[in-house]
């Protein structure tokens, strides 16, 4: 369980699927941009930040050496860091080789599952579960096989001997292959039935709630569609959308406080 203390006036924001390097270096510098606009805009109120996964494209770190670019967005975590706003980095499905730099850099702490987020704010509290939505719920049998591999030590060892040249120019090859279907995945449409993180926390929900957590939102990212949906009459999931579609339109971001949670669009 994550357990956090908020200041009085002070807000808890979250936000996914930045995909930073896709599809093109250009589009990426501009979102860079956009995102570090954003940031601007909530340092002045946050406490802590939640950034829910696949920040990156990819990365993957040898060691010394991290993927070149994302400069301005990279000195904006540093700089918000340093100003005292805590971050909260999940790895995603495209980020899973993230190890010790964000929290060697810039202090934050790094999560790899869904976990329990209880929010303490000076007159009240929220139960949150969250995580980044991938492997998550039944089927995509195919795609939790491939999870196994890419995080098996020996395949991660191996993979860190390549020159980081040549996993770079990997990596960005796949990539391409995969690119059209990725730029469409947020205009899939919501199905209930078939939504395999619904599916999911219909799955946990009852074994949660007979512990007694008191646990109402779910947060996750990785489905790409900004989605605002009721589970049952005291429960809502939210999901972050993402960040690289055409004029950011699923651009989505959830902000925490005392009162209220609010899922809303950034328009710079």
């Amino acid at each position: 369980m994550i357990k956090l203390q908020i200041p009085n006036n002070k807000k808890v924001y979250f936000a996914s699927d930045f995909h930073l390097g896709f599809p093109d270096p250009a589009s990426s510098l501009d979102r860079e941009r956009h995102l570090n606009k954003w940031l601007e805009k909530i340092e002045s109120d946050a406490s802590h930040l939640f950034l829910m996964g696949d920040i990156f494209d990819f990365w993957f770190e040898y060691g010394k050496v991290i993927p070149a670019g994302f400069t301005r967005f990279l000195g904006k975590l540093a700089q918000i860091s340093d100003a005292g706003i805590q971050l909260h980095i999940f790895i995603g499905n495209h980020d899973l080789w993230m190890w010790d730099f964000f929290e060697k850099e810039m202090n934050a702490i790094i999560y790899r599952e869904p976990c329990h987020l209880k929010l303490l704010f000076p007159n009240s509290e929220k139960n949150l579960w969250i995580g980044h939505g991938d492997g998550l719920g039944p089927g995509d049998a195919g795609y939790k096989l491939l999870k196994k591999v890419f995080t098996n030590p020996l395949a991660q060892f191996l993979f860190k001997w390549l020159h980081p040249n040549l996993g770079m120019a990997l990596a960005h090859f796949w990539s391409e292959t995969r690119k059209k279907k990725a730029l469409s995945k947020g205009e899939d449409p919501f199905d209930e039935k078939t939504e395999f993180i619904v599916n999911y926390i219909k799955e946990i929900k009852p074994i949660l709630d007979q512990k007694n957590l008191g646990i109402d939102t779910y947060v996750f990212g990785h489905r790409h569609l900004p989605i605002q949906f009721p589970i049952d009459s005291t429960t809502t999931y939210y999901n972050l959308g993402d960040w690289f579609n055409p004029k950011y339109k699923n651009a989505y971001y959830l902000s925490i406080d005392e009162n209220t949670i609010q899922f809303k669009h950034f328009q710079a």
